[in-house]
């Protein structure tokens, strides 16, 4: 293969590279592209046989695949894509801009090209969105023998082989899998339904999410799940290691949401200065912005400050536990309702089971309080003054309505953003805390003034 577009000598990047990786499995020459310059990474891959190539362009992990395709002579590109999976070059073509797309679209062969615009059809994060359409189907009136010829033949251009899918003959609806195991075992004479497993395959709709999709995979102990349309007939597989590299792309933008801050959407080492800022900026000012109504919330209370200053010692321990507690219950719910272990319709049995909880984790918190006041004022630590003993009730009482509020706010506050159809993962830490924080204020100082006023107040 020729780049034309690559400069004509390798960096220094790249002749390293070419040193120090034979021998490695192509998982390893992966990561050590993605060390590398867009043109260092493509000048390698224009120098190894097209078959390697297109296996290292394969893989998910590889960073830049779109950017080296898109520097590549048209029929560079070309005969790279035709070697690659389709679901994967649909992801690829996704990445990049119009032009450059509708480039590299063009030099596809008809039957590619139709296979991939289905699959680009689909939105993301769905079952049609993350399918490939090489998959092994074979009619229901073969035998054990002529299916395993046929899957000699085809093997090479599948995704795999492990799950060959019977079709009926005539409407080519999905009848029957047979592995690849069963299908070694039978008797070539056969037919290719005396091997199959009993019963209705599984298999998912296109618009599945992949979240449901994973459940399935994992509920089934399956290498693939069928794909198929409300006529039964197949469109595709959806394959396990595809799921797994789509949930771990997920689980990375959730975990850094949860963060308190937008999804990189690329490796953290990968994103520019002027991008770090913008993906932090925003939620850093917004919670900001919400922890200045703590400040309004203790200039409300101002009077009773001057009063009782003895109250400003735990507002750090109110605070503090109210959103602890809070960003518990948020990510307990997330991950139950990530796991389908938990449905929208399970908010009112939630509330009824973290309304308990957050009152006892509430009072064993608040008995922490107590007893350490009085140990401190015994002990001839810290003197609270006169009525010491109110002031030890209030943090009591307070730490009970903080911990109980902060529980129902975080465990009902996911619900809330999936009923609006927003990603429950929104419900960051720091945003649950921010707002416990400042309802946290009010509690405690309305509690102050229930039980010290005529005292202290």
């Amino acid at each position: 293969m020729n780049i034309n577009r690559f400069p004509l000598r390798a960096g220094h990047a790249a002749r390293a590279f070419i040193n120090n990786s034979r021998g490695a499995t192509i998982a390893e020459r992966v990561e050590s592209l993605n060390a590398l310059s867009v043109q260092d990474a493509g000048r390698i891959l224009s120098g190894m046989a097209l078959d390697y190539a297109v296996n290292i362009l394969d893989r998910p992990e590889l960073r830049n695949a779109a950017q080296i395709l898109a520097l590549m002579g048209a029929e560079d590109a070309a005969r790279l894509l035709h070697g690659m999976s389709n679901d994967r070059v649909a992801d690829v073509l996704l990445e990049l801009d119009g032009e450059t797309r509708a480039r590299l679209f063009s030099s596809l062969d008809e039957p590619v090209r139709i296979a991939i615009q289905h699959l680009m059809g689909y939105p993301p994060r769905t079952a049609g969105g993350i399918m490939t359409t090489e998959f092994v189907s074979v009619p229901d009136s073969w035998s054990v023998a002529r299916t395993l010829d046929h899957v000699r033949q085809v093997e090479r251009s599948r995704e795999t082989v492990y799950a060959i899918y019977v079709l009926d003959e005539v409407s080519h609806a999905l009848l029957h899998v047979v592995t690849l195991r069963r299908l070694i075992t039978g008797e070539p004479d056969a037919s290719i339904l005396s091997v199959a497993q009993k019963g209705a395959p599984v298999s998912a709709d296109p618009l599945m999410k992949q979240e449901d999709v994973a459940r399935l995979i994992r509920k089934h102990d399956l290498l693939a799940l069928p794909v198929t349309d409300e006529h039964g007939q197949m469109l595709g597989i959806v394959t396990v290691d595809d799921v797994i590299d789509t949930m771990i792309a997920d689980t990375t933008e959730a975990a850094q949401r949860f963060g308190g801050m937008e999804a990189l959407g690329q490796p953290y080492m990968k994103i520019s200065f002027a991008g770090m800022i913008r993906k932090r900026a925003g939620w850093l000012a917004a919670l900001f912005l919400g922890e200045m109504l703590t400040a309004s919330a203790m200039q409300h209370f101002e009077g009773e400050l001057e009063k009782a200053v003895v109250l400003t010692l735990f507002i750090p321990l109110i605070m503090s536990s109210g959103g602890n507690s809070g960003s518990q219950a948020t990510s307990l719910i997330i991950r139950a309702l990530a796991l389908g272990e938990l449905k929208l319709s399970d908010w009112w049995k939630v509330l009824l089971r973290e309304l308990p909880t957050g009152v006892v984790l509430g009072a064993i918190l608040g008995l922490v309080g107590f007893i350490r006041i009085v140990f401190w004022q015994s002990a001839g630590l810290y003197d609270y003054g006169p009525h010491w003993q109110m002031v030890a009730v209030t943090v009591f009482a307070a730490l009970i309505g903080i911990v109980t509020f902060g529980s129902i706010c975080g465990s009902m506050l996911p619900f809330v953003l999936q009923k609006l159809r927003l990603d429950p993962a929104s419900a960051s830490a720091p945003f649950v805390a921010t707002l416990v924080d400042v309802t946290g204020l009010v509690i405690y100082f309305s509690v102050a003034l229930l039980i010290l006023s005529g005292t202290l107040l």
